[in-house]
């Protein structure tokens, strides 16, 4: 049922709109990092239009969230005092297709720092509440700074010439979806769910318990650390391409020859760069001489690749050879997890964040299931695969001694269908 907003709806509303505005420049900007986009005026390069075909963008940032998604399979979900994970929850989460989904949510997470899951009723199936991931560019909650719930969502979307023509208000109570009609927006329906709850369940990377001045939203980026010195790199390597020109074939001198002196195949005047770059010369005055130097060395602008490499594993926590450097002093399985402790735990780390989540997004989704809050999915534990890589004969080895261990019952301390299920079987 249709119903105009009221004005404390109004102006939340206005909040809302406002903020999630806002935060459109920094979400430009992470996706620009991530698809290899920046354009070089961002890094400060003076380079002239003519040499533009040069630039290399690094992109560095892609392959550190790259390498913590890669790292976040859900496994399933256990309930308390169960050994194994429960079937119904898998089958509700599998039906709204979020195998796939979730991927999506992940890398939400970690290129923007923040993602969306919002749950609603299923018209087709109502044994089957709908759960979807929510852009970040097109949805922000608001937080009670006392309780720490979310008291409200807006998303807007359809949108058309940079505005939105459709928007949906979450409250705790009510979900009232809204259209654009001239400059403001009107409802044109109301779902009064009574939840007690907004189903809308954000998840914030580095959550921190007050926002920093400056900033616009909780949640920090994985790429955040690794940009600028991915700008210095860029730097770097098109200097490069730009010396591998000017600088690593001999430098070409021209005496008693004008402008005017440097023509093409064809008769006509090259332009300045053409005329540098072209792999033959004409000249049009007799009398002209050219002449040649030294080409020079350019291992200087390997080591300060080498340097930026090492400075993004050190930010990052992702091992050298991630950044393309030899990795010889990690030749055996030990060295290898050695080198990669640091990129495990950031792992585990996101996955408890994300793990909590999704456990609240379920939680949600059998209340409209069934219709009452069960005490029974309080203490849901989302279980995920090992974000580590231990190798075949490693993860045999322990799984084998868990199944032959033992407690004071005699029960081995995993059951079979685990074992089978850890050794990919």
């Amino acid at each position: 049922m249709a119903r105009a907003l009221t004005s404390e709806e109004s102006t939340l509303f206005d909040r809302l709109q406002q903020e999630l505005g806002a935060a459109q420049v920094p979400f430009d900007r992470a996706d620009a990092y991530y698809d290899g986009m920046q354009r070089l005026e961002q890094l400060g390069l003076a380079i002239p239009p003519e040499l533009e075909r040069f630039a290399v963008i690094v992109n560095w940032p892609r392959v550190v969230v790259d390498a913590i998604a890669d790292r976040l399979d859900v496994k399933g979900f256990r309930l308390p005092g169960s050994d194994v994970g429960d079937a119904d929850l898998q089958r509700l989460w599998q039906a709204n297709g979020m195998d796939e989904l979730d991927l999506m949510s992940r890398l939400d997470y970690l290129v923007y720092g923040r993602t969306y899951k919002c749950v609603g009723t299923n018209e087709d199936d109502e044994r089957i509440p709908r759960i979807t991931v929510e852009s970040p560019r097109q949805i922000i909650t608001d937080r009670d700074p006392r309780t720490g719930k979310i008291t409200s969502a807006l998303r807007l979307y359809d949108v058309e010439n940079g505005q939105a023509r459709s928007a949906t208000l979450y409250l705790p109570n009510e979900t009232l979806w809204l259209e654009a009609d001239g400059g403001t927006f009107a409802t044109t329906d109301v779902d009064e769910h009574g939840l007690g709850v907004v189903p809308v369940v954000p998840t914030f990377r580095r959550r921190r318990t007050t926002i920093p001045a400056g900033r616009l939203l909780q949640g920090t980026s994985a790429m955040e650390d690794v940009v600028p010195i991915t700008d210095a790199a860029a730097r770097d390597i098109t200097n490069a391409q730009v010396a591998q020109e000017t600088h690593a074939v001999p430098q070409r001198g021209v005496l008693g020859a004008s402008k005017g002196d440097f023509v093409g195949q064809d008769g006509k005047q090259l332009t300045v760069w053409e005329a540098y770059f072209g792999s033959v010369w004409a000249l049009a005055n007799k009398d002209a001489k050219t002449f040649q130097f030294d080409a020079s060395d350019m291992s200087n602008f390997e080591r300060m690749m080498d340097l930026y490499a090492r400075l993004a594993s050190g930010v990052s926590g992702l091992p050298p050879n991630y950044f393309g450097l030899a990795a010889d002093d990690a030749a055996s399985a030990d060295a290898i997890r050695s080198r990669e402790a640091r990129l495990v735990k950031i792992a585990e780390r996101d996955q408890t964040t994300l793990g909590n989540s999704d456990a609240a997004t379920l939680r949600i989704a059998m209340r409209i299931r069934d219709g009452v809050w069960s005490d029974d999915l309080v203490g849901m534990e989302t279980l995920w695969f090992d974000a580590g890589t231990p190798t075949y004969a490693s993860r045999v080895d322990a799984v084998v001694k868990q199944y032959a261990a033992t407690d004071v019952n005699g029960r081995p301390l995993i059951p079979r269908e685990m074992a089978m299920e850890d050794l990919g079987w």
